[in-house]
């Protein structure tokens, strides 16, 4: 394999109890990195002190300056001599000691763009946050082009910044990271790669474990902005299909899984969490229409809001 200037890049906002696992679980890698830095958004818990005994460049930024898409790329423009960028979110912690490894060994195809890792739910993970992560993560390899679209839809621009890595040059080719997403960055950098001619692979084999467990209101909020970032994005959906779609079958599949596996209690659960999705997605694409103070209620990202 080519050998890569590497370089890892983190955003926090107080990291947290698995904060730690992450970095012990980076120190761990076989794989060397060129440089490890994190930028943190002003946390008031022990981030800072310890990305640093990790070794970690800090770069501190106000809280509202954070923005998905816009504090990666200045984490980028920091690099230039980088070949390839990884990024992992504060609450991820590394498999094994392989999985950067296997995640920039499948940018040895110089056809490949961006390539993102397997999640696999914390111990602990409720049963809709494990099919989650089954569904949108499974064990199989593969690498999606435009050639995928009329099989996948959107998905086939589908990525996750949780566990992903990025060629440097790729990503200069299609302008970097958006300034001004709510949120869904990755998913606009894969789609704008797919369209100029790479791909982007996904590999099963590379392993976080990542997960969520949302409260009501905040899967409402999260799919309010999802509703935003498909409307302000219309691209998106022109270029690889409705997002609708896809939903469905996926609310079908999850309540069938629950019903296989024996979590038939979890099922009104389920639909009453799949009403509450659609109703913040419905909200986000109607978000044109409804006043600024109401929209930074409904936001998960409500610094978004100016």
């Amino acid at each position: 394999m080519v050998l890569y200037k590497i370089v890892l890049i983190i955003p926090t906002l107080n990291g947290g109890d698995r904060f730690q696992q992450l970095l012990e679980s980076v120190s761990l890698q076989i794989i060397p990195l060129h440089r490890k830095i994190v930028i943190d958004s002003g946390s008031s818990d022990d981030t800072v002190i310890l990305a640093k005994k990790f070794g970690f460049e800090v770069v501190s930024i106000h809280r509202n300056e954070f923005n998905h898409g816009l504090t990666r790329q200045r984490g980028v423009d920091m690099v230039p001599e980088a070949d390839l960028v990884v990024f992992l979110t504060q609450d991820t912690i590394l498999v094994d000691v392989l999985s950067i490894s296997r995640l920039v060994a499948c940018l040895a195809d110089e056809s490949i763009g961006a390539a993102y890792g397997r999640q696999l739910p914390h111990k602990g993970a409720m049963p809709l946050e494990e099919y989650a992560r089954l569904c949108n993560y499974p064990s199989k390899s593969r690498v999606k082009s435009l050639a995928d679209a009329e099989d996948l839809g959107i998905k086939t621009a589908f990525i996750s910044n949780s566990f992903a890595a990025y060629r440097c040059s790729a990503l200069a080719k299609i302008g970097g990271f958006p300034g001004d997403t709510i949120l869904g960055e990755d998913m606009y950098v894969a789609g704008k790669m797919i369209l100029a001619g790479w791909s982007v692979a996904y590999c099963a084999e590379a392993q976080v474990y990542h997960s969520h467990g949302y409260s009501l209101v905040q899967e409402c909020k999260r799919y309010f902005d999802t509703g935003v970032f498909h409307v302000r994005e219309a691209w998106l959906q022109k270029s690889f299909g409705q997002a609708e779609g896809q939903g469905l079958r996926y609310v079908v599949s999850e309540l069938r899984y629950l019903w296989q596996h024996h979590h038939r209690l979890l099922i009104l659960g389920a639909l009453v969490r799949t009403a509450v999705k659609y109703l913040g997605y419905r909200l986000g694409r109607a978000e044109a229409k409804i006043p600024l103070g109401i929209k930074r209620q409904l936001s998960m990202h409500s610094r978004y809001w100016k």
